[in-house]
């Protein structure tokens, strides 16, 4: 392997930098005695900030979703220090998904659906293999239909975290902004996201792909070690 191959980030590192410091930060330190209101949110949002500006500077490449990632944490940092009311957390918090998964709703009407260009590739499948045994099996119009059910399976995720993002923002951010209650909700809200929100949207995408690769071996009756490119 090349030394100069990009690494694929640490996912616990990328969970403790991302959403368990800034939550015990904001939980535990908002307190005068420590570093206040103001700091602690600062503080606490630098780390996301931090981590996203980092990968940046590692991957040299921009996307949509870490864009939007990086301005949520701007947003929120924005309502804090401003000290807006709550209600725009929640908005903001619904937003972001909302807004991806529109766009990813968009994209089954293209040629470039997203779910085809994460799954349907070469760098994961024997794509070659794959569309000359759908074209055997007169399977290749049935297979454009499973990706786009797909393509719509994969933008409900995002509307799923776009309500439980705004169910979780009403429910635990109540407290007016620039407080310590507020900081030590916004910390709660972010520790809960995690189980609440993160892991069952990640549990849908894996029964989104499970879903296609039977599709894949139904249509082609190939073996999976025939599907995948295997390393």
């Amino acid at each position: 392997m090349s030394n100069t191959e990009t690494k694929k980030p640490n996912a616990l590192f990328e969970i403790v930098f991302n959403v368990f410091l800034p939550s015990f930060i904001l939980m535990k330190f908002s307190g005068e005695e420590h570093l206040g209101t103001v700091m602690a949110l600062v503080v606490a949002l630098a780390f996301p900030v931090a981590y996203g500006g980092l990968e940046l500077v590692r991957s040299k490449k921009l996307n949509l979703i870490a864009a939007l990632g990086f301005v949520s944490v701007l947003l929120t940092g924005g309502i804090g220090l401003l000290e807006l009311d709550t209600q725009w957390l929640a908005i903001k918090e619904a937003l972001i998904p909302g807004v991806i998964g529109l766009a990813v709703l968009i994209s089954t009407f293209t040629p470039y659906p997203i779910v085809k260009k994460m799954i349907f590739n070469d760098t994961l499948l024997n794509l070659e293999l794959i569309k000359e045994r759908l074209a055997e099996t007169n399977n290749t119009q049935s297979f454009e239909r499973c990706l786009t059910v797909s393509n719509y399976l994969f933008a409900s995720t995002f509307v799923f975290s776009s309500a439980m993002n705004y169910f979780l923002a009403t429910w635990i951010v109540t407290s007016p902004a620039g407080t310590v209650a507020f900081n030590e909700e916004l910390g709660k809200m972010t520790l809960y996201s995690y189980p609440m929100i993160a892991i069952p949207s990640t549990l849908m995408m894996l029964g989104i792909f499970y879903y296609v690769w039977r599709q894949v071996r139904a249509m082609t009756s190939l073996e999976t070690e025939q599907i995948f490119h295997m390393k």
